[in-house]
């Protein structure tokens, strides 16, 4: 069972009751699930992640006038819950983690991953929030939602990024994917840098996989789940296999490796022409970030540098 499932019969088993019982004249103002750090939050767990941070719980999120009139109380109740469910509890908690889950007002919860009390608000703060933030602001599930207000902030995130931000995170995937993977790849090689060429490699298959989400207007989580969410994507999620081999094969052959380079990159081309925001027929990104960059209706924006 994984731990969305663990949660959600967590809490119909003993929060909810807990809630009905304890708080009945505050049960409609309660915000309940399991969103935020960790694997099972993803649905991604398994038997490994169970070795820390994992143990039948979930969130409860309040807002700030609730919290302040019986969060305490809250506090107390959820902390007297049973600390096991069929067999499953803690077994080590760590510093990061032990802090994810139980009572908390939904200001404090987004402050943790936008740093205001709710979504980003200006095109900058949506421009350097990091996308694994944001990924992680939005995953899981909301199983109780009854004012509706964390439900909306996620929404926001979700939907919200303003088009000229994301033209210009393409734009700046596209101009490293050309440097790293179409130029400096085979140019490490010949200069008979290996290594260098892995890095090129691996900063290629960084930015081609967040170009990834960005065309499906999604947040990339964590580098750790980064290839196994692509997979899940409708647009070229069916090429993270071809990602994931280029930084998978044991040695090197340039023209194989440049051969699927270019493969992908010219998925990505194909990809931008057909959302019309490249108007570049060049096979080099780098002319495709420039275009797209030249589309940013934001003077601001579109005068940054391409490279962010």
């Amino acid at each position: 069972m994984k731990g969305i499932e663990i949660s959600r019969e967590f809490y119909e088993k003993y929060g909810k009751p807990m809630i009905e019982s304890e708080f009945a004249q505050y049960a409609d103002r309660i915000a309940v699930g399991l969103v935020g750090h960790g694997s099972e939050c993803f649905g991604y767990d398994d038997e490994i992640s169970r070795d820390h941070d994992f143990e039948p719980s979930f969130c409860i999120w309040l807002a700030d006038e609730d919290e302040r009139e019986f969060g305490f109380k809250l506090f107390r109740a959820y902390a007297r819950l049973p600390k096991t469910l069929d067999g499953i509890q803690l077994k080590e908690a760590s510093v990061l983690g032990n802090d994810s889950k139980g009572v908390m007002t939904i200001s404090d919860f987004y402050r943790r991953y936008t740093g205001r009390a709710g979504a980003p608000e200006s095109e900058l703060d949506w421009l350097y929030t990091p996308s694994h933030y944001l990924a992680e602001a939005t995953n899981g599930e909301v199983f109780y939602d009854p004012l509706g207000e964390f439900t909306r902030i996620r929404n926001e995130i979700l939907n919200g990024m303003p088009e000229d931000v994301r033209r210009k995170k393409i734009a700046s995937c596209a101009m490293y994917m050309a440097q790293t993977g179409q130029y400096n790849f085979e140019r490490c090689l010949k200069h008979g840098e290996n290594g260098a060429a892995r890095l090129a490699l691996s900063d290629f298959v960084k930015n081609a996989i967040e170009m990834t989400f960005l065309l499906n207007r999604t947040h990339m989580p964590y580098y750790k789940w980064s290839f196994r969410a692509m997979r899940d994507l409708d647009v070229l999620g069916d090429r993270a296999c071809l990602l994931e081999s280029l930084i998978d094969t044991p040695n090197i052959d340039a023209t194989l490796i440049s051969d699927w380079i270019e493969s992908f990159c010219a998925d990505i081309t194909r990809v931008l022409k057909e959302q019309g925001i490249s108007a570049s027929d060049s096979d080099y990104l780098e002319n495709h970030a420039y275009s797209v960059n030249d589309g940013i209706k934001s003077s601001k924006i579109r005068n940054m540098s391409v490279m962010l």
